[in-house]
């Protein structure tokens, strides 16, 4: 195995959309949404194992879900997990993990990921996962994944395919954060398009040579403290510096701009499960197109929904078409399908009349 390969994977978010399922507390990254005994954090780092050295895979999170992670994934080591003591976004999140593995192994070459990904076809990913790093050890490039899209999907970024440079790997000509439906069908025509998978391969060296070019408020923060990584002062470096980041994505720092970026475009059944769509899209359904998430639920003349239950609670229904009804602890959502857009609207609603008591 390749020593030089590491594994960053990000599993800091709150995952508001998934609400009242994902909760502050205990995040939709570590759910079990399928009833297999293993949660989406857990189902990503068993994808990557074999490919990278246990050793050399890092978990980066918010300081509260430290517990968590080490619950889950007990063969980790807390040297393993870095803690965020702030929400910044992607970039600075990503910056830290690249400063923090180049001063362990210069030669480093990194694979970003996120913890909650849907991936049918796990060989077919992992072979694609090896294609990446092979590239990477070959180039000095900022590699993304592509999707090949299957609708005109508004709720994720595309990215739009230049020249090819090698199988499966193009030039990057532009990225298009959520395009409104018209413009999704015109993307998924013309074949040029693909979906940003928000999974990407670099040099340490390389990605913090982008972020020096394209977010240099960024990486001068982490660059101030370039002694300190790897060390056990690296820490309280973060804990007094990591705040001042701006919260900014990876996308709009250096991927948009960098002149050196590539996507393999793939194939691998991928859903970033970021709604309660993608989770009904993905989950088996009656002759009625009903779903429910390992709950007991009766439903007459009802179609094309999905009943969520904590506990041991009957639910029955009658002339329900296209909703979502969730229910855990002290909170109730029932909401149309079509509105699962606007349930992080919702959520801050809660926030602003509640507090956190009920997030």
């Amino acid at each position: 195995m390749n020593n030089n390969r590491y594994c960053v994977i990000m599993c800091g978010g709150v995952g508001s959309r998934f609400w009242p399922f994902s909760k502050a507390a205990k995040p939709k990254q570590f759910l079990d949404f399928f009833g297999t005994g293993r949660s989406l954090l857990q189902m990503a780092f068993d994808r990557i194992q074999g490919i990278v050295p246990v050793e050399n895979i890092l978990l980066i999170t918010n300081e509260s879900y430290g517990q968590l992670i080490k619950e889950q994934l007990p063969e980790i080591q807390d040297s393993q997990i870095l803690l965020e003591p702030a929400r910044r976004n992607t970039a600075p999140c990503i910056a830290w993990a690249a400063h923090h593995i180049k001063a362990i192994n210069p030669d480093a070459k990194m694979m970003v990921a996120p913890s909650d990904h849907l991936i049918i076809n796990v060989d077919k990913f992992r072979q694609s996962v090896i294609k990446a790093y092979e590239f990477i050890e070959k180039h000095e490039a900022l590699v993304t994944m592509g999707i090949k899209p299957s609708r005109p999907e508004t709720g994720y970024g595309y990215i739009q395919v230049g020249e090819q440079v090698e199988d499966n790997f193009m030039a990057v000509k532009t990225f298009t954060e959520k395009p409104n439906e018209e413009l999704a069908r015109v993307f998924l025509k013309s074949g040029e398009f693909f979906w940003n998978s928000g999974m990407f391969f670099w040099s340490a060296d390389a990605i913090i040579k982008a972020l020096n070019d394209h977010a240099a408020e960024v990486n001068a923060i982490f660059e101030m403290g370039k002694e300190q990584f790897g060390t056990p002062g690296e820490t309280e470096f973060i804990n007094n510096n990591f705040e001042a980041c701006p919260s900014i994505s990876i996308d709009f720092a250096v991927m948009e701009k960098a002149p050196n970026v590539f996507v393999e475009t793939v194939d691998f059944g991928w859903n970033d499960l970021g709604t309660w769509r993608s989770l009904y899209d993905h989950s088996p359904k009656n002759s009625e197109g009903n779903v429910t998430q390992n709950c007991k639920a009766l439903m007459f003349n009802s179609k094309g929904n999905i009943i969520a239950i904590k506990g041991d609670k009957l639910v029955v229904t009658s002339g329900l078409e296209g909703y979502i009804v969730a229910d855990v602890d002290d909170a109730l959502l029932i909401v149309p399908l079509e509105e699962e857009q606007r349930i992080k609207q919702y959520v801050n609603e809660v926030k602003t009349l509640y507090g956190d008591k009920y997030l």
